[in-house]
């Protein structure tokens, strides 16, 4: 007897590939297996050609330009090349990094190393306690010294969106460099790295329908032909203009093209449809006492960050196993027994962290599934509360 899966509700952590995908890659395993760089015969000038349309719409879906875009193993990947690349290209002029306290551990990890071994002073900005950064702080954070701004587009854990415009402003106005991690923003929002003056981003193919193992960095021309000098990690082939070696990964680098396509075209009507989703998910379980973290602020539409007073997660989410996948916040600090660095950021107790769950929707996501979702998280928390633990 088949065993059903349970509803799948933790689309931060990762998403399945699209069918559509998946499609796309194959003949590239197979038939179209050329390196990218044999530039004597067919087989690699096929690789070539698949990759400079992967790096055409990815660029499409931030609206950026081709030659902008470098891939990468992912988006841990592409802010270690920006920020170490970034450090090492100018830290005798300039060694001071500003970012905040709730960003991905990817962003954090490197920034402690960059301080630990190489002196690189940086400002951490606290937050309030809906997770917001004060822009005034921001401002007066900078001095001559400061070589990057870097702050995520939307938080990962509770689905915050930072005013992204106005922080490249403040950067642009002061030319110092600003970089984004859009791991979760990039395929939900309509991202336009010119308008928004963002310099470096990074994403992710996993994050946005697309495989494991591939990302993208977004390095802005900040004049005609000249782009930020960044120093690269790797050495070895020179590819990806010196800033990646190592030989490209054509089939994953097709997923993430199509992926980004795909992403493209269906944002305009899959926000509302994952919105409407959510909202009805939020208004059950604030039916049987839950509270929504940042629930007023802007955030992203897939995401609703719940807290369960009195229930801890890791009773929650394990009586629900059976029925839904869910996560009590990043998939990368799930297994430290720690409390949320961003929760504890904002102010939150170890009560209120330990007793909060990430519910993330996604493509897949249906209304039969939220109402499997509604009723087995509403019956669940209604019978713990009658048995307190």
């Amino acid at each position: 007897m088949t065993r059903l899966q349970p509803v799948y509700l933790d689309y931060c952590a990762t998403t399945p590939c699209d069918p559509a995908v998946v499609e796309a890659m194959l003949p590239y395993f197979t038939e179209y297996f050329g390196n990218p760089s044999s530039a004597s015969h067919i087989y690699g000038w096929q690789a070539a050609e698949a990759v400079q349309m992967a790096r055409e719409q990815v660029a499409s879906l931030i609206g950026a330009s081709p030659d902008e875009i470098i891939f990468t193993s992912g988006a841990t990947e592409a802010l270690n090349i920006a920020i170490q690349g970034l450090y090492a290209q100018y830290r005798h002029r300039a060694n001071h990094i500003i970012t905040c306290t709730t960003e991905h551990h990817a962003v954090l990890d490197t920034l402690r190393f960059l301080e630990k071994y190489h002196g690189a002073r940086v400002t951490y900005l606290p937050v309030d306690a809906q997770g917001n950064i004060d822009l005034a702080e921001l401002k007066q954070a900078i001095t001559q010294q400061t070589l990057l701004i870097c702050l995520m587009y939307a938080n990962n854990e509770t689905g915050l969106i930072h005013p992204i415009s106005a922080i490249g402003e403040i950067a642009y106005a002061h030319n110092i460099p600003f970089l984004t991690d859009a791991t979760q923003a990039a395929g939900i929002l309509p991202i336009r790295v010119a308008e928004q003056q963002i310099d470096l981003l990074a994403m992710s193919g996993h994050k946005i329908y697309g495989p494991k193992g591939i990302g993208a960095l977004y390095i802005r021309k900040r004049s005609p032909g000249k782009k930020l000098q960044l120093t690269p990690l790797l050495h070895g082939g020179g590819q990806e203009k010196g800033l990646r070696s190592g030989t490209l990964n054509v089939p994953a680098i097709v997923g993430l093209g199509k992926a980004a396509e795909l992403c493209l075209h269906t944002q305009a009507t899959e926000y509302p449809r994952i919105l409407g989703l959510r909202n009805q998910l939020e208004q059950a379980l604030k039916s049987v006492g839950c509270l929504i973290h940042v629930e007023d602020q802007p955030r992203l539409p897939h995401i609703s960050h719940v807290y369960t007073p009195g229930i801890p997660s890791r009773n929650l989410i394990p009586a629900l196993a059976n029925q839904l996948a869910l996560s009590a916040g990043s998939a990368c600090s799930s297994a430290t027994g720690s409390p949320s660095h961003v929760l504890k950021a904002m102010g939150m107790s170890d009560e209120e962290a330990f007793s909060s769950l990430r519910i993330s929707l996604g493509r897949f996501t249906t209304a039969a599934d939220i109402h499997t979702a509604t009723t087995a998280l509403c019956n669940t928390i209604q019978k713990m509360h009658l048995q307190p633990i």
